[in-house]
């Protein structure tokens, strides 16, 4: 079905803040070797930025907000700690009443303990899904690294080898999840016209990511991989293609096998919800549960999850690949998706696989334009996720004033 473009770019302009609202380390959004700036809103430093923080804190007596029992931990935990997150109840609530939000979720996990705070404010319990815009991207970089584990496609090998396609005879997958892929990212053309299925819930994943790779009308725009950062874009659509190809299975059912059986996070999927929206903020007019089949799931910006579960692929990720006893990506698997590519190749900004670095602290973040935010510390052995249903500036606001509380509460021992 033909859609005029207009609606369409407006649509697809969400997805600019996928990255330019919300970047953990203040980075460019298509970094080259010779720091080409690309767009206005963007900076060239890898330094996280200081986000304007609400005027003034409420007193700590404010009548904090009900909040539901935490989630049950998983089975492999140590005695729980006395920790203090108390601090953390009116500062959320304070941004929720002035912002207008209909309210915000957090979960912090803990690699020995499990679950160690669960917290919603206004409108939002653990039941409820929310989108995450590219918070999607740590996961479907692991789709891929739990294939490379079970040798149905190799990280390094042309995809050309692999999987027949042409046009880009040295590309290999471990480029398209570390923005490396040299193909024309969201900047500075957002509605970029060969990559445009990516935001169509019509078709199928396989033919829209084959036709971005072996399309020629992105040549002269395209540069060889590994030595520009292109952040986002049509590489996600072709990552998410290419392990449908190689596993011979749906999107939709290596999401469910690799992580709703073993992991429990029935909350999560994955939809193409773009061209139902406008704006740039959160799709309010949208829930996870109307937007019904699709063959085309957006990779970089299409899943939906609820507070709980994606506390769960943290704790995941924490403890070596595993969800309880369930090997789910290899321990080695694990490190390679935390390490910075972009370091390795002497590039800006700090990006791993699907995790930006913060090279001064080694923190990991996947942000997203609608105000989620994970993080994790690996030598600290924790990780977090926040979330409201309004705009990346929000949702890093909120984490700047909570992270040194969560810091500080977790170096408890």
């Amino acid at each position: 079905m033909r859609r005029s473009q207009a609606p369409l770019v407006v649509a697809i302009a969400m997805v600019l803040t996928l990255t330019a609202c919300n970047r953990s380390d203040g980075t460019t959004s298509d970094t080259t070797v010779d720091t080409t700036t690309v767009g206005a809103t963007e900076s060239t430093t890898s330094t996280p930025p200081t986000t304007s923080a609400p005027a003034t804190v409420p007193e700590t007596t404010t009548p904090p907000p009900t909040t539901p029992p935490p989630t049950t931990a998983p089975a492999t935990t140590v005695p729980a700690v006395e920790r203090d997150f108390s601090a953390i109840t009116p500062i959320v609530q304070q941004v929720v009443d002035e912002q207008g939000l209909n309210g915000a979720g957090l979960v912090v996990v803990d690699r020995d303990e499990g679950v160690v705070h669960e917290q919603y404010w206004g409108e939002f319990d653990a039941d409820r899904r929310s989108f995450i815009a590219s918070s999607s991207k740590m996961i479907v970089a692991g789709v891929l690294m739990r294939l490379a584990d079970d040798g149905a496609l190799d990280l390094d090998v042309p995809i050309a080898d692999q999987f027949g396609w042409t046009g880009n005879p040295t590309l290999t997958p471990v480029q398209l999840v570390s923005n490396l892929s040299g193909f024309v990212g969201l900047f500075p053309d957002i509605g970029y016209p060969p990559y445009r299925c990516q935001f169509l819930p019509a078709g199928e994943l396989e033919r829209c990511g084959a036709s971005i790779f072996e399309t020629p009308d992105d040549d002269a725009d395209i540069v060889p991989p590994d030595t520009a950062f292109r952040y986002g874009g049509g590489q996600w659509q072709v990552a998410g293609a290419i392990a449908e190809t190689a596993s011979g299975r749906s999107w939709a059912e290596l999401i469910d096998e690799i992580y709703v059986q073993p992991c429990g996070v029935d909350s999560l999927g994955f939809g193409n919800h773009f061209i139902r929206t406008s704006g740039l903020q959160y799709p309010h007019g949208v829930d996870p549960s109307d937007l019904g089949p699709t063959d085309n799931p957006n990779m970089e910006g299409g899943a939906f999850v609820d507070v709980p579960d994606y506390g769960a692929l943290l704790l995941m990720h924490l403890r070596e690949g595993r969800c309880d006893e369930t090997q789910v990506i290899s321990p080695a698997g694990i490190e390679r998706l935390h390490t910075d590519r972009t370091a390795e190749l002497g590039l800006p900004p700090g990006y791993a696989m699907g995790w930006w670095v913060d090279r001064s602290t080694g923190r990991l973040r996947d942000p997203g334009a609608y105000g989620a935010v994970p993080w994790i510390d690996v030598d600290l052995g924790y990780g977090a996720y926040l979330v409201v249903e309004a705009d990346g500036t929000t949702g890093d606001a909120i984490m700047s004033l909570i992270e040194p509380i969560i810091d500080d509460a977790m170096a408890t021992s």
